[in-house]
């Protein structure tokens, strides 16, 4: 850094010499004796170079601290070399799966059916009540799309990866092999080893191939939202479903209501609903097929939670030849999914990471 301020400082002094500025005022002077102009306009001529070499010192001291700092301006924090899959916004704040299609299918289909209702339908509603209902509309779709956003951008759980330090490996009675048991609520449960973490993985845990991450309290990987569904988010997916569900039977309601009126006043049949009113119909349909998926989703989770699983347990029946040790009752199964604190994340990503560090990051690459 010593180099770059030398350097900055001789391209100041030879900028700002006095040959320099004598030039600029003969040209300027002849300038002005040649097409008489003004010392006026001869002073915003002068004003206007100075900017610009202001403007050119500016980028070549970006360009001289770009050569001696090998063009890394940043510090290398955690998320630069996460060995996972993920994808990182706003310096590693947000963090999102590695596919990004299913979350930019959803946030469109909401927008787009929101847009639909408020357009469209707006126009039949009645004058003393529709800017209600279309506030209303719009409400419940900032509701839906603040929980799409806390569901798909934080942290599901990501459990730390071995980095040559003591780990979870230290918890429970060893045997030699890669099997290690703990007892939970007094039931006996195996930890089982991960090749890819190079740990042995939490109760209820899982390694998300598709995100490459071991991740804890693991439900499942939404390919609709586009990232796991687990420990720190599990919450906010089902409020996400909750909130579109209530908001695609809003958006059903009133485009049945208008339908109904159009074919009172009109007298038309679905043909004619087909050629007069396309969009509310096509609305309709998409809000009847989303309040069924969404309902059936909902239901699904609610019994979940109920018995305190995860979707992957029970898929896996994980539970059969034993009981539950999770299962606290359906009242404190709730309690504990929707009201305990979050739990911080265990990987911080925004930290600053050491050469060696990186360098051996480099490696597993």
């Amino acid at each position: 850094m010593e180099e770059i301020e030398k350097d900055i400082e001789v391209m100041e002094n030879v900028a700002l010499s006095e040959p320099l500025e004598e030039g600029f005022e003969r040209e300027n002077v002849g300038v002005e004796k040649e097409n008489g102009i003004t010392a006026k306009g001869g002073n915003i001529l002068v004003t206007v170079k100075q900017k610009m070499f202001e403007f050119f010192k500016r980028v070549m001291e970006i360009e001289l601290v770009k050569h001696f700092l090998g063009g890394n301006l940043e510090r290398t924090r955690a998320y630069h070399v996460w060995p996972g899959k993920n994808v990182f916004f706003f310096h590693g704040r947000l963090i999102c799966g590695p596919d990004p299609r299913g979350l930019m299918l959803t946030s469109v289909s909401i927008i787009l059916s929101s847009w639909i209702f408020a357009i469209y339908v707006g126009e039949d509603l009645p004058s003393h009540s529709s800017s209600l209902i279309i506030s209303i509309s719009v409400i419940l779709t900032i509701i839906v799309l603040v929980n799409l956003i806390l569901v798909s951008a934080i942290d599901p759980g990501i459990i730390p990866r071995n980095d040559g330090q003591e780990t979870i490996a230290d918890v429970g009675t060893s045997t030699g092999t890669r099997r290690r048991r703990v007892t939970v609520n007094g039931v006996e449960m195996k930890l089982k080893y991960c090749r890819i973490c190079k740990i042995y993985r939490p109760p209820r845990s899982c390694h998300c191939a598709i995100c490459d991450n071991c991740v804890e309290k693991f439900d499942h990987h939404c390919p609709w939202i586009g990232q796991c569904i687990a420990l720190r988010n599990y919450r906010f997916y089902l409020t996400f479903g909750a909130s579109a569900m209530v908001l695609f039977a809003y958006l059903f309601a009133f485009s049945c209501w208008k339908i109904h009126q159009r074919v009172l006043k009109n007298g038309t049949g679905f043909i004619g609903m087909l050629r007069n009113c396309p969009e509310t119909l096509a609305l309709v349909s998409f809000s009847f097929a989303a309040i069924g998926f969404l309902g059936g989703l909902a239901l699904f989770h609610v019994y979940l939670t109920a018995i305190n699983q995860t979707a992957y347990e029970n898929f896996r029946q994980r539970y059969v030849r034993f009981r539950n040790p999770y299962d606290k009752g359906i009242l404190h199964n709730f309690m504990e999914v929707l009201f305990v604190p979050m739990p911080p994340s265990r990987v911080d990503f925004r930290a600053e990471i050491s050469s060696r560090s990186f360098s051996a990051a480099e490696t597993e690459l």
